[in-house]
């Protein structure tokens, strides 16, 4: 996701290239406490690329500013150990993407310096920086091939015409005449499908640029966030293999059955390798020797949170296996190791996310690290691997994670900032849920926490659904932020995430208004039994499915809170059926359509629709929502506050004209993050 935003905002840096260059910021704090000032200030941790002798590593970094409502991501080098850091670009162009290529004497990485996303490429030291791509659009994403004569990338392809392109003599008809589903996507109007090409490569330039999904109106990778880890070389550069969901309108909608193609570059012949297996069939790798490719597998058609499995095929053979089975959670990324026989990956397992390496002569699985943080990417270098981590109280830094799993930080990109902060103690509780089963629950302090005074204290309800609460660190909602502000956070791994088991996790489809929630009260009351927390100032705050947990606990609370806040949260289930996007998650989710009267967890689902409890509303409440979130629409937002409004609640609508449902854009982020306990 985050290389997908870097990407959309490459073209926007090169039109506002004059603007004074965003670089890494210096920040005073005065009393000890993280502020929108510091969190925004922070430096953000992008790609990392190990060289092919194992001795450098190159990664990104992007800066912010608010005043100028953009970004800035920049190329940094270091040698394996840490040694020699070194910040090889300082432009306004919004590097990304970096590479060792040549053997590991040049770095490629993507620029917007000549007006559009192109690729280039440097020196180790940053000098004699040379475009090497002229393509008429932005290039997205890259891969040289291992033989280094070819350039594999992406790029968009026009798939729907416009109204001008079917009626020429209308130039400036704005009208958007649709005829089938999937019209909208995420925050656009879908009119284009991104493709791989293939082109020749001559050491300067490309030549001979060829889509290889010529003429097909399908994504490649897949929207919205897919990008290269979707598409690999084999070992031998003549096979490509590439993910792809080969439909369009209303079978695109109901379905997530994705699989994997094999591109022969020399008889331009395609091949399904995934084909009857109906779930999404993501990120391919093919091992060292060339033998097998490893890929990520769910099994169910529509299923879009199912479990995420490791498969690996042997190429000679055929033959497919589930080499991830004795984890029982998401397999979330993964590399393989130099002698093609074992796999490392990272997962979530009791709400952190660590390394484990997988033995595929036996499918045996290993932990290799352990830890109140998460393991974001990992990558080989040599005996060792290269890993991104973070925590609730730690943006992501590099690190050296040897096979015993002994991790050495590498990186201090936030140093000068964190060492002024008191991060609030994080503090992992287990509470008995109302149907008798265990529950992890995150705690944050607010610095300087006082045992012997009584705190205002805050719900956290997380979003996806089915999204882990494990060590994450956000910066639109960071719960170290809200506790700096006295509040105690309360952050529960309710029913409906992973790192607990396949039954936990799917326990909230078809019943949003069911088990879940009660953990929610669980959490929450168990807290409020504490003498620290005032049980007189709880708060509710949610976005996304946490949206639509506050919507629904403001009608379920029996007076427990004072306050709610909701973010791009489904009010109104009947209407979030018909005016989503992605119908498959419309049907698993909630069972099906509201019409279908036999349909008994249809029929809970809708019953349970938060607009049905308005008359029991009866506490202030905050809607928060973007106008181009087209995943779940601003009417939602809207219809919560006017419902509040005609309740005689006191109640605030905060509405985003260009803002999609994950807010992106700098200043809105900046004046959405803090609350304040005196309110």
């Amino acid at each position: 996701m985050s290389a997908a935003m870097a990407l959309a905002t490459s073209t926007a840096d090169a039109a506002n290239a004059s603007q004074e260059l965003i670089g890494k910021s210096e920040v005073r704090i005065t009393d000890g406490r993280m502020t929108p000032e510091a969190l925004w200030a922070m430096g953000r941790m992008g790609g990392v690329s190990v060289s092919p002798d194992n001795k450098k590593v190159v990664y990104t970094v992007a800066y912010y500013s608010v005043p100028q409502n953009k970004s800035n991501r920049e190329i940094f080098i270091m040698n394996a150990d840490g040694s020699g850091q070194q910040q090889l670009t300082a432009t306004p162009f919004s590097e990304n993407e970096a590479t060792f290529i040549k053997g590991g004497s040049k770095i490629a990485f993507l620029s917007s310096e000549s007006g559009s996303s192109q690729l280039w490429e440097m020196d180790l030291d940053g000098t004699n920086r040379k475009q090497l791509s002229q393509y008429d659009g932005d290039v997205e994403g890259f891969s040289f091939s291992p033989d280094g004569k070819k350039v594999l990338f992406i790029a968009q392809v026009k798939t729907v015409p416009s109204t001008a392109d079917k009626y020429p003599d209308l130039p400036k008809a704005s009208g958007i005449i649709v005829n089938d589903l999937m019209y909208k996507h995420w925050d656009e109007w879908v009119t284009t499908a991104p493709h791989p090409f293939v082109a020749d490569f001559d050491g300067s330039s490309l030549s001979n640029v060829t889509d290889i999904m010529q003429g097909e109106p399908y994504e490649s990778p897949m929207k919205p966030f897919g990008g290269m880890e979707q598409l690999a070389w084999n070992t031998t550069s003549d096979k490509i293999a590439y993910t792809s969901r080969k439909k369009t309108g209303k079978e695109y909608a109901f379905s997530t059955n994705s699989d994997i193609y094999v591109y022969d570059l020399q008889t331009k012949k395609t091949v399904n390798i995934t084909e009857g297996m109906m779930g999404y069939d993501t990120n391919p790798q093919y091992s060292p020797d060339g033998k097998s490719i490893a890929w990520l597998s769910m099994e169910r058609d529509g299923y879009e949170a199912d479990l995420n499995r490791l498969f690996v095929i042997n190429l000679e053979t055929g033959e497919k296996r589930f080499v991830s089975q004795a984890f029982e959670s998401n397999v979330d990324g993964f590399c393989w190791n130099t002698d093609s026989k074992s796999i490392y990956f990272t997962g979530v397992w009791h709400a952190t996310s660590q390394i484990y390496s997988v033995n595929l002569k036996d499918n045996s699985i290993k932990a290799l690290t352990s830890g109140q943080h998460d393991y974001a990417s990992i990558a080989l270098c040599g005996k060792k691997l290269i890993a991104t981590r973070h925590s609730m109280s730690m943006a992501d830094d590099i690190y050296a994670v040897d096979l015993k799993g002994k991790a050495t930080q590498l990186t201090f990109e936030n140093k000068h900032i964190t060492d002024q902060i008191e991060m609030g103690k994080v503090e992992e509780r287990w509470m008995t849920t109302t149907d008798g089963k265990r529950m992890l629950t995150w705690v944050i302090y607010p610095p300087k926490f006082d045992p012997t005074k009584k705190y205002p204290t805050l719900l956290y309800c997380q979003g996806g659904p089915q999204s882990a609460v494990s060590q994450f660190w956000s910066y639109r909602w960071n719960l170290q932020i809200m506790a700096s502000n006295d509040y105690i956070i309360v952050a529960p791994n309710r029913r409906g995430l992973p790192g607990f088991g396949k039954e936990w996790n799917e326990q909230i489809s078809g019943d949003y208004g069911g088990q879940c929630m009660n953990d929610y009260f669980t959490a929450i009351d168990e807290m409020a039994k504490e003498p620290f927390v005032d049980k007189d100032r709880l708060g509710c705050v949610g976005a996304s499915f946490g949206g639509f947990s506050v919507y629904w606990l403001a009608g379920h609370h029996n007076k427990r809170f004072k306050a709610f806040i909701a973010h791009d949260g489904i009010f109104n289930m009947e209407m979030q059926y018909l005016e989503t996007e992605e119908m498959w998650f419309a049907n698993w989710d909630m069972g099906g359509a509201y019409w279908e009267r036999e349909n008994a967890t249809a029929q809970r689902t809708f019953a349970n629709s938060p607009h049905q409890f308005v008359d029991k509303w009866d506490t202030p409440i905050l809607c928060i929502h973007g106008e181009k979130d087209y995943r779940i629409l601003a009417s939602q937002g809207m219809a919560a506050f006017n419902a509040a409004i005609l309740r005689g609640l006191p109640a605030q609508l905060l509405l985003y004209p260009d803002e999609n449902h994950w807010f992106l854009n700098h200043r809105t982020a900046f004046c959405g993050n803090a609350p304040s306990s005196n309110g």
